[in-house]
């Protein structure tokens, strides 16, 4: 049985709510004039804010995007500590995106394991500020679109985001593209669950070949 990181407090991290107008972002005042920033400008509305620990943008009081950039990745494991307190803040859902590069691809296996595996987390890999812009104004545009379907889940559109990016992080596996991963889901709804599964189980729902390629994926990441 795999263990999580313990619970960590800080007093200097933002963990309570923080207020983000219904059709903006929040971001933290370091992204200011930057290339994500910029690329974003003029498809979503942003709000820059100093005094975010945790996250770098946060979509809803309740849905963030924790970036790791490409220099970060390279640099160590000092992300790591910020990662922890995010699961472990009860009323928030955090997706990590990470800059995958050719100088830090290296370094991908080791933070795909612990954000998916020890974290049960989301992470979606992007190849450069551009790209990573494109996903959080899709991921805006989702969240919207489940709001205005049903005004009532404006306190929960968290659920709406999180299936969407499970989708995405399940489809990184070798062989699983959107079809299988959704299946997967119904009957695994979390990346613990799916990563528990024996081949049997898996074999179930993807057949034989991409079953022993799920089960090898994990295994090895652990």
């Amino acid at each position: 049985m795999r263990l999580r990181p313990p619970m960590e407090s800080d007093p200097s991290d933002d963990t309570g709510p923080v207020h983000v107008p219904l059709g903006y972002v929040v971001a933290h005042e370091k992204w200011r004039g930057s290339q994500l920033a910029q690329e974003m400008q003029g498809k979503i509305k942003l709000l820059f804010e100093d005094g975010l620990n945790l996250a770098d943008f946060y979509l809803s009081s309740r849905s963030c995007i924790i970036y790791i950039t490409e220099a970060e990745l390279v640099a160590g494991n000092s992300y790591r500590k910020r990662l922890v307190r995010v699961r472990n803040c009860g009323h928030l859902q955090g997706i990590v995106v990470v800059e995958k590069t050719q100088i830090n691809e290296q370094y991908f296996p080791a933070i795909q394991k612990f954000v998916v595996l020890d974290l049960g987390m989301v992470l979606l890999p992007v190849g450069n500020q551009m790209e990573a812009a494109c996903l959080i104004v899709q991921f805006v545009e989702e969240q919207s679109q489940v709001t205005r379907k049903n005004p009532f889940l404006r306190k929960t559109t968290r659920v709406g985001l999180s299936e969407t990016s499970l989708v995405r992080t399940v489809q990184q596996i070798p062989g699983v593209g959107k079809v299988k991963a959704l299946l997967l889901l119904q009957k695994f709804p979390s990346i613990q669950q799916l990563s528990n599964a024996s081949v049997q189980e898996l074999e179930q729902v993807v057949g034989p070949a991409v079953a022993q390629q799920i089960y090898t994926f994990f295994t090895q990441s652990r």
